[in-house]
């Protein structure tokens, strides 16, 4: 975990001032969900992407 928030603190202090905001933004959403146990039932990208995929097949 101590290597994943220094890389997270270079990371921030690198990128444009927006990314890092956004990117701050979205990991306080995530440990939010995380607290409130709603993690395992959010879909993720792919198994969307997945489902739209079947959707346009002919």
């Amino acid at each position: 975990m101590d290597a994943l928030i220094e890389e997270l603190n270079t990371k921030l202090s690198y990128w444009q001032p927006a990314v890092a905001e956004q990117v701050r933004y979205c990991i306080l959403e995530i440990i939010e969900m995380a607290d409130q146990d709603v993690l395992d039932i959010l879909r993720t990208r792919t198994v969307e992407q997945e489902v739209l995929d079947l959707l346009d097949e002919p």
